[in-house]
């Protein structure tokens, strides 16, 4: 429902606008480039879906080589008892805590080509436990909220870009956007949690959370200590495990006595499928997002955020990255367009190209994420899980801001 009348004012509001620099503006282009910008969206939406076809018959071929080797079982065991906590209408060891499992691990990675598939894998596992099948489930809005929250360890893309663009430390951002994911990605749990009347505070819960803490604080100790092996540490340790998966996935297969082409090609097949039936979801969401940009909303949007902290005494150096919080949960590509012309116009190294870039780093997607993983499915009820990750994203936005200024502000 909170995606029906998001989806609705998106275009009631960029109508709205469009309307008025018209008539008061004298904007003659503006329908034609709302309108041309469609016609973008929705190419650009079926070039998505098909461009996910290789992908996802690549890693949902060996999924299921996994799946029958044993592997899933195995990582749905492993994890179990923090996931029974965190889906307690899942039954012990179903596959489906597997594919979430990989599907995390993927992500904490920045590892998209692999996080999607794994993905889309888990929502589908989860589907079949739905008794409800247009009406998302428990289990899968967590699961959507976890995932698009976007924890990661190490954000790859936005360090490429800041080194692209001539910086002289493109992992400066690593610290504030590690900060940032994860307090986005804590918020976004508890916000289901308490939705959900789950009983986050026992030992199982604590334990991990506070492992990955550790965890999360000894790379901070480490990469802070030795910053030229950042990069290193990514590209071993990111296509290593993607390697690792394949190869243990294959051994396993051979110790099971499963043919393990067969198996490969089976799992492949559901490739196609998959990346066919989103692209009605991705025509929508995407058409939507392209009419609200085109529109000009998020320029007025800054002018108003501006004279809004100004007024309240507020340091507004960090308004001039805002472009890059408000298009992030709408479009990845926009917002890394949005942080690139940030670093132009202000420099790679300057405050706010800095912001700009935690924020790109401490956040994912969030509307092509329900669009495409419960379009996956044929989910059109999203019930909260839309609310619960814009607080997410906001929770990121604002810690992002506020370590920025502790790391970076003079």
């Amino acid at each position: 429902m909170a995606l029906n009348f998001i989806w609705i004012a998106f275009f009631l509001i960029a109508f709205v606008i469009a309307s008025i620099k018209l008539v008061f503006l004298g904007d003659t282009e503006i329908f034609k480039n709302i309108i041309d910008g469609v016609f973008d969206a929705a190419n650009t939406s079926v070039q998505i879906s098909i461009g996910l076809i290789g992908v996802m018959s690549l890693f949902l071929g060996f999924m299921n080589i996994g799946e029958k080797a044993g592997a899933v079982s195995f990582m749905s065991r492993m994890v179990g008892p923090f996931f029974r906590k965190l889906f307690p209408e899942i039954p012990k060891n179903h596959p489906s805590m597997g594919h979430m499992m990989m599907n995390f691990s993927a992500n904490l990675l920045n590892l998209d080509n692999a996080a999607t598939p794994f993905g889309l894998k888990a929502m589908q596992s989860l589907q079949d436990l739905n008794p409800q099948k247009e009406t998302a489930s428990n289990a899968q809005i967590m699961f959507m909220v976890l995932h698009a929250s976007g924890l990661t360890l190490i954000p790859i893309s936005v360090i490429a870009q800041r080194a692209i663009m001539k910086s002289s430390d493109p992992t400066l951002i690593f610290i504030p956007c590690m900060i940032a994911t994860f307090v986005a990605t804590v918020v976004g749990m508890i916000a289901v949690a308490i939705r959900q009347r789950i009983q986050l505070f026992n030992g199982v819960v604590i334990g991990w959370i506070g492992s990955i803490s550790i965890l999360i604080g000894g790379l901070i100790y480490f990469f802070r200590s030795h910053p030229a092996q950042i990069d290193t540490f990514s590209k071993v340790l990111s296509n290593g495990l993607i390697l690792f998966l394949f190869t243990a996935f294959i051994i396993g297969g051979v110790v099971k006595k499963i043919n393990v082409y067969e198996s490969f090609i089976d799992g492949a097949k559901q490739g196609f499928d998959v990346a066919v039936k989103i692209i009605p979801f991705l025509v929508g969401m995407l058409v939507a997002i392209s009419v609200l940009r085109n529109c000009g909303v998020f320029d007025y949007m800054i002018q108003g955020f501006s004279w809004l902290f100004g007024s309240m005494g507020i340091n507004t150096d960090f308004v001039r990255a805002l472009p890059t919080a408000l298009m992030r949960p709408l479009s990845g590509s926009a917002s890394r367009a949005m942080m690139i012309d940030t670093m132009k116009q202000y420099g790679a190294d300057s405050f706010p190209a800095l912001v700009s870039g935690v924020m790109q780093g401490s956040s994912d997607t969030t509307f092509f994420i329900v669009a495409l993983y419960f379009g996956s499915v044929g989910i059109k009820k999203t019930r909260y899980a839309v609310p619960a990750a814009l607080l997410a994203d906001l929770a990121g936005v604002i810690t992002a801001i506020t370590v920025s200024y502790i790391f970076f502000h003079r």
